[in-house]
């Protein structure tokens, strides 16, 4: 088998998965499925807005789709998950299936289609779209689009990022077609540009480095000198206070020879 062969192959097996667990779980909400191979199996996980539904009482609705799985379409080894759907307004099939079931309730399919439209943007979605078509006044088959917000067309948004589904239900006139195209908040746009802020200036400036305190000295240090003229003077005092003074000297008095007498 050829690449080409059989990536259209594996399409096609996982849309008629995508048909039949859209059918089987209609009423757990059913929100999409995603199948991966792994070196033990085949991972398959349902997104559900009731996952209770999905297991069943003791796991018995899980089990069978795991058979039904393996024997019609020859999945090996499939191993389900259920995951819950945490904003159903950001689910293309959860809303498909809203207006499907109003258009089938016998709701006007203009009212069906603003009351969806507005659910989605309500919840913070950037756009959305959803056409209507099929015979709706008239013998002749027509569609009708309700669009909102920010919705391209083409590019990397708009096949990566944008969430589709497509829902039918039969009506007396006919079959109905329901197409809904949702692009959600966290989508990332190329062309969009974020200006950053600027940040606020540091409070704590760096300091010029400062040069090593000296090591402590085991010498003391040397006595502040004064002046010069008061150095002088100071010295000229200690040496007059230090200079020994000099003792007096004994008197001496001459004494003259007594006269002999005659």
């Amino acid at each position: 088998m050829s690449i080409v062969k059989r990536f259209i192959t594996e399409s096609i097996k996982r849309t008629e998965i995508d048909e039949f667990l859209q059918k089987k779980l209609e009423r757990a909400g059913y929100g999409g499925v995603n199948i991966s191979k792994t070196p033990l199996g085949t991972h398959v996980v349902i997104y559900a807005m009731r996952p209770g539904l999905v297991i069943g009482r003791g796991g018995e609705t899980i089990k069978e789709l795991a058979s039904s799985l393996e024997q019609n379409f020859k999945v090996s080894n499939p191993q389900i998950s259920v995951s819950e759907i945490e904003v159903p307004e950001f689910n293309a099939h959860v809303v498909a299936s809203r207006v499907t079931s109003a258009l089938e309730r016998g709701v006007h399919f203009r009212r069906a289609g603003f009351w969806a439209l507005n659910q989605v943007m309500e919840a913070g979605a950037l756009g959305a779209e959803i056409v209507i078509s099929g015979k709706l006044t008239t013998e002749r088959a027509r569609f009708e689009k309700f669009r909102a917000g920010y919705f391209p067309r083409c590019g990397e948004p708009a096949l990566r990022a944008m969430k589709t589904a497509e829902a039918h239900v039969q009506l007396k006139p006919g079959i109905i077609g329901v197409r809904v195209k949702i692009m959600p908040p966290d989508a990332y746009f190329p062309d969009k540009v974020q200006i950053a802020e600027a940040e606020p200036p540091a409070e704590e400036q760096v300091a010029a480095p400062q040069p090593e305190p000296a090591q402590a000295q085991t010498t003391p240090a040397p006595a502040e000198q004064a002046p010069p003229a008061q150095a002088e003077e100071q010295v000229q005092a200690t040496e007059v206070a230090d200079e020994p003074k000099a003792e007096p000297k004994p008197e001496i008095t001459e004494t003259k020879p007594e006269e002999a007498k005659p």
